[in-house]
């Protein structure tokens, strides 16, 4: 098994391949751009022998993984990786990629380009140590995780099916630990349809819309429950044209997480059969959950116990966390798929202008990475 002395002699090279990756910007948004960081990564998958199969898309960037062929009767291993970023195109003219103090700098660095730079020298030095996993491997890499994985969902739920063991490739908790629970992330949206009329002169004749909302606001709020691990957050309201005049529509958006199916559905179901409170108001409403929820369940301890016996072999102490965030890791979990999430470089500031990474952890990753591609059974 290599170690992680094995793998700081290849900082340099992960830091290098780290900049060229920063330096294309790839934000979500911007097709022409995501495709350009894909066409870099599929060119380093290749050099490794990886069949290239690229899912062409028409708005978003394309989704593209590496395929190497192994003994199918263990079953194969699947590394997820996302290519896009939050950051809009010339953010790298303030932002800049730069190394100081320990740590690299710029746009995406953390969340999540290390982790393809990451994910491609483990790739280069098991193959040069001659230790490449005797499985099926596949690498994917998508282009829409930021802006909820639309395209890019079918792919991995297909990819996961197939595979053994799941290894995402998104930071991990601030102190290292892997994520063994993610809440599952929803949206909805309440509108109110009421009647206009003169605040003054004719204020009974109308049906307040903001009025009615106000009933669901409350309502909504008092779904959080947060022993159960559920938050309901109403963001954004929206009603009315000018103080003197009875709104007769407004509308909510809501953002929901869960950490439990039996949570999404009470949700779900009390957004479903809301009722009007104020006589001649009509309510519509829609809402899903966009990420199912990945709990701690007897699969995801067993893995995760699974993979500190392995950690513990290179003599790091693996530990564990869960977060309110999702990530590409909640579509695998319904599956019943083992999925190991939070495997990427050390650092913080996702989505700002701090965003960074500890050089330091890039060598521990690595190593970690390998040893498990290495020794999963």
């Amino acid at each position: 098994m290599l170690s992680i002395n094995d793998f700081a002699s290849q900082t340099e090279p992960m830091l290098a391949l780290l900049k060229q990756l920063v330096e294309i910007e790839s934000p979500s948004t911007r097709k022409a751009a995501v495709d350009q960081l894909g066409e870099r990564v599929a060119q380093e998958l290749r050099q490794l022998g990886a069949t290239v199969t690229v899912e062409e898309q028409t708005t978003a960037g394309n989704n593209l993984y590496g395929h190497w062929p192994g003994d199918a009767q263990r079953g194969g291993l699947l590394l997820m990786c996302h290519m896009d970023t939050v950051h809009e195109l010339g953010t790298l003219a303030r932002q800049p990629c730069r190394v100081a103090e320990g740590r690299m700098t710029g746009p995406g660095v953390y969340d999540m380009k290390a982790s393809i730079a990451i994910i491609v020298q483990t790739l280069k030095t098991l193959r040069e140590k001659n230790l490449w996993p005797n499985r099926p491997l596949t690498a994917l890499f998508t282009s829409d995780e930021e802006v909820g994985s639309r395209t890019s969902r079918p792919l991995i739920e297909h990819l996961a099916r197939e595979a053994a063991l799941v290894l995402c490739m998104e930071p991990g908790l601030p102190d290292g630990s892997l994520k063994t629970s993610r809440k599952g992330v929803g949206s909805f949206e309440i509108i109110a349809r009421g009647k206009a009329a003169h605040a003054g002169t004719n204020h009974k004749d109308g049906r307040n819309a903001i009025v009615e909302l106000a009933h669901h606001i409350l309502a909504a709020h008092q779904l959080t429950d947060y022993e159960r691990g559920t938050t309901i957050n109403i963001g954004v309201v929206n009603g009315g044209t000018r103080s003197n005049v009875v709104p007769n529509e407004a509308r909510v958006d809501g953002d929901l997480r869960v950490l439990s199916p039996e949570e999404e559905q009470r949700v779900l179901r009390w957004l479903s059969t809301l009722q009007p409170v104020i006589e001649g108001v009509t309510l519509e409403t829609r809402g899903s959950v966009n990420r199912p929820p990945m709990p701690r369940d007897a699969t995801m301890i067993a893995s995760f116990t699974k993979a500190q016996t392995i950690a513990a072999r290179l003599g790091m102490n693996l530990t564990e966390g869960g977060t309110g965030g999702g990530s590409d890791a909640n579509f695998v979990a319904p599956l019943g798929v083992p999925v190991l999430d939070g495997l990427g470089a050390l650092g913080n500031g996702a989505h700002s202008e701090r965003e960074h990474i500890i050089i330091a952890s890039l060598p521990e990753k690595a190593a970690l990475l390998a040893a498990l591609l290495e020794a999963w059974e």
